[in-house]
C-alpha cells in the first residue's frame, strides 16, 4: 500500500472542482477586495457599531452567525469579519469571503509563544508556517511548511515599523491540537525556527495560494508554551492591544492597494 493510501492526509487531489462550493444556491454578494480577518469578537463588534458598518452577508454555523461587514475607511471599501478559531472554520469563512470578491487578506489575532523572552503583546509577523494541521493538505501537496506571501509580509512589517512597535519576523507552528503540545514537539518546532504557535496560519496561507489571493498575518504574543510548563499570562484580557492590532491590520491591508 502506498503512503498516500496509508495516510489519507497526504493524499492530495489537485482537482479544483469540489462537489460543495460557497454560494451554490445563491448569488454571492459584492464584498470588498480588502479584507481583515480578526479573531477578536469584541473588537469586530465594537468597530462595526462605531462605524455603522454595512452587513454584507451573514455566514451561518453551529457556533452562531458570522456577519461580514463593510466600512468606508480613508476613501476605500474595506471588509472585515470575525475569524473563527481552528483551521477548518477559519478556512471555511475565508472561502466565503473569496467567493464574494475578497482578494487581499490580513489576519490578526493572538498567538502562543515558545520563547520566554517575548512579552505579552510583542508582535509576531509570520514569514512561514509549519503545517501541523490537516486543512492545508486539501489545498496544496504535502510539505513541512508554507511560505507566506513576501509582499504582504513586507507591507505588514512596514506598517508596524512605522508605528515604532517591537516585532519579530518568524516562523509559526500551526497545530490542530493545543492539548498535544508536548515537550518534544515544542523542542522540535523551536529548533525549526518557530517562535509562535497558533491554529490557523498555515491553512489560511494554503487557501490563499490555492485561490491566487494575497494573505498575511500579524499576531500578538500571548500565553507561554515551554518545556517547564504553561503560563496563561492573562493574554486574552489585553483590550488595548487587541484593538490596536485590528487597526494595524487595517493599515497593512490598505497598503496592499499600492
Amino acid at each position: 500500500m502506498t503512503d498516500e493510501k496509508l495516510y489519507p492526509i497526504i493524499d492530495f487531489d489537485p482537482d479544483r472542482e469540489a462537489i460543495i462550493r460557497p454560494f451554490m444556491t445563491e448569488t454571492p454578494p459584492d464584498f470588498p477586495e480588502l479584507v481583515v480577518m480578526c479573531f477578536f469578537k469584541e473588537v469586530v463588534e465594537k468597530v462595526a457599531e462605531q462605524y455603522s458598518a454595512k452587513t454584507v452577508y451573514v455566514g451561518k454555523s453551529e457556533v452562531g452567525p458570522v456577519p461580514y461587514y463593510e466600512i468606508d475607511y480613508e476613501g476605500e471599501r474595506l471588509g472585515f469579519f470575525q475569524a473563527l478559531v481552528g483551521a477548518p472554520l477559519a478556512v471555511g469563512f475565508m472561502e466565503k469571503a473569496i467567493a464574494m470578491g475578497g482578494k487581499k487578506f490580513i489576519a490578526c489575532g493572538g498567538s502562543g509563544v515558545l520563547n520566554p523572552e517575548l512579552a505579552v503583546g510583542h508582535l509576531l509577523i509570520p514569514t512561514a508556517a509549519v503545517r501541523d494541521e490537516g486543512t492545508s493538505y486539501h489545498y496544496l501537496p504535502p510539505a513541512f511548511e508554507i511560505q507566506l506571501n513576501p509582499r504582504v509580509v513586507e507591507r505588514i512589517e512596514s506598517v508596524v515599523k512605522g508605528e515604532g512597535l517591537d516585532y519579530l519576523l518568524t516562523k509559526t507552528w500551526t497545530t490542530d491540537a493545543f492539548y498535544r503540545e508536548t515537550k518534544a514537539r515544542v523542542a522540535r518546532y523551536k529548533q525549526a525556527g518557530c517562535d509562535g504557535v497558533e491554529m490557523e496560519a498555515s491553512a489560511l496561507a494554503a487557501v490563499a495560494e490555492f485561490h491566487g489571493v494575497e494573505f498575511g498575518a500579524v499576531f500578538y504574543g500571548g500565553d507561554l508554551v515551554q518545556a517547564d510548563g504553561w503560563d496563561h499570562r492573562g493574554w486574552n484580557n489585553r483590550t488595548e492591544i487587541r484593538e490596536n492590532l485590528f487597526w494595524l491590520a487595517i493599515k497593512a491591508c490598505l497598503s496592499l492597494k499600492e
